[in-house]
Protein backbone atom coordinates (compact mmCIF):
# COMPACT_ATOMS: atom_id res chain seq x y z
CA UNK A 1 0.00 0.00 0.00
CA UNK A 2 2.07 3.01 -1.33
CA UNK A 3 -0.55 5.29 -0.75
CA UNK A 4 -0.86 4.57 2.85
CA UNK A 5 0.91 7.83 4.03
CA UNK A 6 -0.82 9.95 1.43
CA UNK A 7 -4.01 8.65 3.08
CA UNK A 8 -2.69 9.23 6.43
CA UNK A 9 -1.53 12.85 5.97
CA UNK A 10 -5.10 13.22 4.19
CA UNK A 11 -7.01 12.16 7.90
CA UNK A 12 -4.61 14.52 9.23
CA UNK A 13 -5.38 17.32 7.87
CA UNK A 14 -9.16 16.71 8.17
CA UNK A 15 -8.55 16.65 11.71
CA UNK A 16 -6.79 20.09 11.51
CA UNK A 17 -10.05 21.33 9.79
CA UNK A 18 -12.22 19.80 11.88
CA UNK A 19 -10.35 21.13 15.17
CA UNK A 20 -9.95 24.50 13.62
CA UNK A 21 -14.28 24.98 12.65
CA UNK A 22 -14.87 23.87 16.09
CA UNK A 23 -12.71 26.24 17.64
CA UNK A 24 -14.05 29.08 15.57
CA UNK A 25 -17.11 27.51 16.73
CA UNK A 26 -16.50 28.06 20.20
CA UNK A 27 -16.92 24.47 21.14
CA UNK A 28 -13.34 23.85 22.01
CA UNK A 29 -9.91 25.42 22.70
CA UNK A 30 -9.01 28.30 25.00
CA UNK A 31 -11.08 31.74 25.62
CA UNK A 32 -7.94 33.65 24.65
CA UNK A 33 -7.36 31.59 21.33
CA UNK A 34 -7.64 34.76 18.53
CA UNK A 35 -9.37 31.62 16.61
CA UNK A 36 -12.28 31.42 19.34
CA UNK A 37 -15.18 32.52 18.15
CA UNK A 38 -14.26 33.85 14.70
CA UNK A 39 -16.38 33.26 11.62
CA UNK A 40 -12.98 33.41 9.39
CA UNK A 41 -11.71 30.37 11.44
CA UNK A 42 -15.42 28.62 11.12
CA UNK A 43 -14.81 29.21 7.08
CA UNK A 44 -11.27 27.95 7.12
CA UNK A 45 -12.16 25.00 9.31
CA UNK A 46 -14.50 23.87 6.56
CA UNK A 47 -11.98 23.92 3.65
CA UNK A 48 -8.91 22.94 5.28
CA UNK A 49 -11.35 19.66 6.14
CA UNK A 50 -12.86 19.58 2.64
CA UNK A 51 -8.66 19.42 1.50
CA UNK A 52 -8.19 16.84 3.93
CA UNK A 53 -11.36 14.64 2.50
CA UNK A 54 -9.65 14.99 -1.22
CA UNK A 55 -6.91 14.04 -0.12
CA UNK A 56 -7.76 11.00 1.16
CA UNK A 57 -10.38 10.45 -1.63
CA UNK A 58 -7.16 10.91 -4.00
CA UNK A 59 -4.91 8.06 -2.20
CA UNK A 60 -7.80 5.71 -2.45
CA UNK A 61 -8.34 5.76 -5.77
CA UNK A 62 -4.75 5.93 -6.62
CA UNK A 63 -4.38 2.39 -4.73
CA UNK A 64 -7.25 1.18 -6.02
CA UNK A 65 -5.84 2.26 -9.45
CA UNK A 66 -2.95 0.53 -8.87
CA UNK A 67 -4.49 -3.01 -8.23
CA UNK A 68 -6.68 -2.97 -11.55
Amino acid sequence: MKSLPIIISGIIIMIFGMTFQFQGQGIIGPESSFMYENQNWINNGMYIGMTGVIIILIGYFVEKKRLM
